[in-house]
């Protein structure tokens, strides 16, 4: 690797990505109960958002864009991305990954994620392969456009952790994609007010 270039990190062990541990719902809380009544002369703290997702996705759901208060997270399904069962970028697949790269720019990132996944069809083997050699593929995209001082995390997770259901074709269409996702920068705002931003599409 040439010297001051970007820096790819990747393992045959990949630990599970971000976001991706799933939560119980909440306990129901009786209103009434009298442990919730504050003690008289006690205020209330002053209000805090904790944390705020945003959401924002096309009809077909080839593009989407998460926000957090911490992370920008961009999901770009295959279809748009490779043709069908390859890891060779498509050449409209160049715009949207450019303008995924404009984003971190504008956000400041110098992390950035970039985690590819497959349906559950074939060989769990082959989907690793074939989910780690599309994420290489937009890392090696994006590295193009942003130059240094980017460290990139590159993994491939077959089937693991699909967002919609594997049963039905619309579902697998979502679960093959790859995700591009960096830490929020102080410069810019929350980045979904129609901008346009990056486009996301699964991969």
């Amino acid at each position: 690797m040439l010297a001051g270039g970007p820096t790819a990190v990747a393992d045959d062990n990949p630990s599970a990505p971000p976001g991706a541990v799933t939560t119980s719902p909440p306990p129901s809380i009786d209103p009434a109960s009298p442990g919730l009544k504050l003690a008289d002369g006690a205020a209330l703290a002053p209000a805090k958002v904790l944390d705020i997702k945003s959401v924002v996705e096309d009809l077909g759901g080839e593009e989407r864009r998460e926000d957090t208060n911490e992370n920008v997270t961009f999901a770009l399904q295959a279809e748009v991305l490779f043709p069908k069962d390859s890891s060779k970028l498509n050449p409209e697949a160049r715009s949207r990954i450019d303008a995924i790269a404009d984003e971190i720019k504008k956000q400041n990132g110098t992390t950035v994620r970039v985690f590819g996944f497959t349906d559950n069809l074939g060989s769990y083997a082959h989907g690793l392969t074939l989910s780690k050699q599309r994420a290489e593929a937009v890392h090696d995209q994006l590295a193009a456009r942003l130059g240094g001082n980017v460290t990139f995390e590159v993994r491939g997770y077959s089937e693991d952790y699909p967002i919609a259901d594997n049963s039905t074709e619309e579902g697998r269409r979502k679960n093959r994609r790859v995700e591009v996702s960096f830490p929020r920068g102080g410069s810019a705002g929350a980045g979904t007010s129609g901008d346009g931003g990056a486009a996301i599409s699964g991969g």
